[in-house]
């Protein structure tokens, strides 16, 4: 695992662009796990203007999500494939037919989970975008998912469903079930790339990147993955015990090693 503690929430967001924007570039056929959520926005913004410039394109590309709400209507503007539409794949080139998302008004969910974690796991992510949830989790997997669980259907915390009220007209608007892939799905990508900042992320982080290996932590999965990098401000990183070998090691990584 690599942290990268940076200056603000605007070099998180450059960096992380950055990471997607080389496996555009140089992958014959990538695909590309999306994130929602907070987290993200600012790096997708970055990707939007970079392909504005005529430098990326994602013509290429396939793109997979992470989960959807069950319950919403499909055109619903809070629907995770609606989020991700508006707030990147309506602005670039990646043809529609390659967005993937959990087909969640299927009449057999259970069946439905089943094939969208083979369609997943076949196409083989190369980067997945992460956020992490101020009780740890990744993805919609709750604190007590199994460390190797697989795409499901959840039912979200009260923690969850308040942190995301913020997007509904009403916080019982909120759908208490989701669709997400599992931890151990997540971890078959290549590269993951967690992205967090502002001091709210400061415990979750910690808790992940140095605390236990734990059902009570999902995210502290990565500490078990290959290839991870984590992206954090000075205020999300702020309660990590080896901040300043982490910014030693940022700051002297040698020009060859990619993040």
């Amino acid at each position: 695992m690599e942290v990268v503690m940076l200056e603000s929430p605007a070099r998180v967001a450059d960096v992380a662009a950055g990471i997607v924007a080389r496996a555009l570039r140089t992958l014959p056929e990538p695909t590309i796990g999306l994130a929602t959520g907070s987290s993200p926005l600012a790096t997708y913004q970055e990707l939007i203007e970079t392909h504005r410039r005529g430098d990326l394109s994602f013509s290429g590309a396939t793109a997979v999500m992470l989960d959807e709400y069950v319950g919403l209507p499909a055109d619903h503007p809070e629907s995770y494939r609606m989020v991700i539409r508006r707030e990147l794949v309506d602005h670039v080139d990646l043809p529609l037919d390659r967005l993937h998302s959990p087909e969640v008004h299927d009449d057999d969910i259970a069946a439905e989970c089943a094939r969208y974690d083979r369609l997943v796991t076949g196409l083989a992510v190369d980067v997945q975008l992460l956020g992490v949830g101020s009780d740890g989790h990744i993805g919609f997997n709750e604190p007590s998912s199994s460390l190797a669980s697989r795409t499901r259907i959840k039912t979200l915390t009260e923690e969850t469903r308040a942190d995301n009220a913020r997007f509904f007209d009403a916080g019982e608007d909120v759908p208490r079930h989701v669709v997400t892939q599992g931890l151990g799905t997540i971890s078959d990508a290549r590269h993951l790339v967690m992205i967090a900042t502002g001091s709210s992320k400061a415990h979750p982080i910690a808790a992940a990147v140095e605390g236990p290996l734990s059902a009570m932590c999902p995210a502290s999965i990565l500490q078990l993955h290959p290839h991870v990098t984590v992206l954090v401000d000075e205020d999300a990183g702020a309660d990590l015990q080896l901040a300043d070998y982490y910014r030693q090691t940022y700051r002297h990584k040698p020009p060859w090693q990619p993040l």
